[in-house]
């Protein structure tokens, strides 16, 4: 049973991920400074799996609390690198703390990796790397333009830093791109849970719905698309976390695995954001209250994922479409009413 840590393992993607990883066998501990989460999430990740999880509540930007933490598990044989901020239009407002704060993190634990021999790290990036792309759906292949916001640029430079480090590295490296990841687990125990006004589609849909925001705001009505909103390709977020377990399986036991590689995470369906809240108005029988705005700093036009590389190599195969990605997420958030 290998030891595996997952940093930002309270978090969002992090705690799904986690329950997977139980759910595979493997062992886990965590790291996260709460600063966006809550450790409690681990009290429902532990009625989910029946299994309890350390964390260890250390800001990853200090090397030696980090180095402690290897320190004291000198058996981790894998990491998941989560711990990051992630808000397009905050780190348009404060880009140099997403700097600090999702490069100093990851440097750090990438010389942990280094000093301990750790034998796999799976990065989570992000479909912003790709910019504003001259073509859809975008491959692994597809060229890089200038990232759109900070938060971009932090995963563009973390993928670069990862590649480099890892040449010099017993470590191997897979970079999951991810797209848009929504929806909650189907026992309603985790799920999506941003602090303040949520910045991010589905939150924003369904604490309109409940009564949490008088209103929500559509960013932009003005695109080249369908009907003027943006175009995402979303993803639900359990299908996001057993991607992470196959890519720890796929470096442990293939023989074809390349010391650093690439996977695409998304449906390779582009809805735009009208067609979502139609769809969360179709299923829920309510009515939104939302208004058309602005363009918001930051966004991509459009994108959506070509993944045929993680379902050939990874074996990954999405199981939940947009219906149980607006259900699951819906049902979360009447649940923690």
């Amino acid at each position: 049973m290998k030891k595996i840590l997952v940093t930002g393992g309270c978090g969002y993607i992090g705690s799904h991920t986690i329950v997977d990883l139980l759910e595979h066998g493997y062992e886990v501990i965590s790291a996260d400074n709460n600063s966006r989460s809550t450790e409690k999430v681990l009290d429902a990740v532990e009625k989910i799996t029946g299994k309890k999880v350390k964390n260890y509540t250390v800001n990853l930007c200090i090397y030696d609390d980090t180095y402690a933490i290897f320190q004291e598990n000198p058996d981790i044989s894998g990491i998941i690198h989560f711990a990051a901020y992630k808000s397009v239009g905050e780190s348009v407002e404060q880009p140099l703390m997403y700097f600090e704060n999702n490069l100093n993190s990851l440097i750090n634990i990438l010389k942990c990796a280094d000093e301990f021999g750790v034998d796999y790290f799976v990065f989570s990036s992000s479909c912003t790397v790709y910019g504003n792309p001259d073509q859809i759906p975008v491959l692994e292949t597809t060229p890089q333009k200038p990232a759109t916001s900070p938060y971009g640029a932090t995963k563009q430079m973390g993928e670069q830093i990862v590649e480099e480090a890892i040449k010099a590295s017993v470590t191997k490296a897979i970079l999951l791109r991810y797209f848009n990841p929504v929806g909650a687990h189907p026992s309603n125990l985790i799920g999506e849970m941003p602090l303040g006004k949520p910045a991010n589609l589905f939150p924003a849909i369904t604490q309109t719905a409940i009564g949490k925001l008088p209103m929500m705001q559509v960013w932009g009505n003005d695109y080249p698309t369908k009907d003027g909103s943006c175009i995402r390709d979303y993803i639900h977020v359990s299908d996001i976390a057993h991607a992470h377990t196959l890519a720890l399986g796929y470096m442990m036991n293939s023989a074809s695995a390349e010391k650093c590689s690439i996977f695409n995470l998304g449906s390779g369906n582009g809805y735009t954001v009208l067609e979502v809240i139609a769809a969360f108005e179709k299923i829920s029988g309510m009515s939104l209250n939302y208004q058309l705005g602005p363009r918001r700093a930051g966004d991509v036009i459009a994108i959506y994922a070509n993944s045929d590389k993680a379902r050939m190599e990874l074996g990954w195969v999405p199981k939940l479409g947009l219906e149980e990605m607006i259900r699951t997420a819906w049902n979360w958030e009447r649940a923690i009413q």
